[in-house]
């Protein structure tokens, strides 16, 4: 299915009991993903919740911004996004990216009633930089001030770009420009001075070899986060809800207190 939303048009799924006075559950995907990721999580909880699965706007099917957002522009559209689909409560699964956004609707003033919240493998904490990782920084930025510069990049547009889709992680490399500039502001973007405002029951489930969002960052979560607790998910990675779905399944069963 498809919606508007401030002029993006936002590819979305609803799967569960038709009836719209059953409670809901929407899932907030990780970056670069596409809400099709998240069809086991939804096939977990669809008996007794109807659960909406999204694009994000730059994500899967849907239109891309025009410039680049912030985690706080992301949170907007979410915003928008639930009264046009007039969602006035939900429970909240979110992973990675989709838990930034999370965090920062539930730190603030929001119009959304939420009880329950789910953070996978979730972003909002900034890592521990090493001076090595601080000289390759500036490195980078030497680098980019001089490639970038507009001799050049009027003389070898393709060269600049190439140069581009080489930096960075996966995940910057296979963006589009205006998607790599949110990514860049999504990752310098630290998030746990709010993690003490978010009032409602967390589950954090987590993978212990996860490398994008370390395990750590689940523990502080726990630590700041008044009402969290941690499922430390053993032998997975960042995507801890594929790599054991039987644990998934039942630990959000129980969570959402489904028997």
């Amino acid at each position: 299915m498809e919606v508007t939303v401030d002029g993006l048009k936002i590819q979305y799924k609803i799967t569960g009991p038709e009836d719209p006075k059953t409670p809901c559950i929407v899932i907030l995907q990780g970056w670069g993903t596409t809400m099709q990721v998240y069809d086991s999580v939804a096939a977990f909880l669809s008996d007794r919740f109807r659960v909406v699965q999204f694009d994000f706007p730059g994500f899967g099917g849907s239109t891309e911004p025009e410039r680049s957002w912030d985690v706080k522009e992301y949170t907007a559209f979410f915003i928008r996004f639930m009264q046009t689909l007039q969602i006035q409560k939900a429970g909240l699964i979110a992973h990675s990216f989709g838990g930034r956004v999370t965090i920062e609707l539930l730190s603030g003033d929001y119009p959304i009633e939420v009880e329950k919240v789910v953070l996978m493998d979730s972003a909002g904490i900034m890592p521990t930089r090493s001076a090595a990782y601080q000289r390759k920084v500036a490195w980078y930025k030497f680098c980019k001030k001089v490639i970038t510069s507009k001799p050049i990049a009027a003389l070898c547009p393709d060269m600049v770009e190439d140069w581009k889709k080489r930096q960075g992680s996966a995940d910057y490399r296979n963006a589009t420009p205006i998607m790599r500039e949110t990514l860049v502001k999504a990752v310098n973007y630290d998030q746990s001075k709010l993690l003490p405002k978010i009032k409602q029951d967390t589950l954090l489930f987590w993978g212990e070899n996860d490398t994008a969002t370390p395990l750590a960052d689940g523990q502080k979560m726990e630590q700041l986060i008044p009402r969290a607790g941690l499922v430390t998910v053993k032998g997975a990675g960042h995507y801890s809800f594929l790599e054991q779905p039987a644990l998934c399944r039942n630990v959000l069963r129980s969570y959402f207190d489904i028997a």
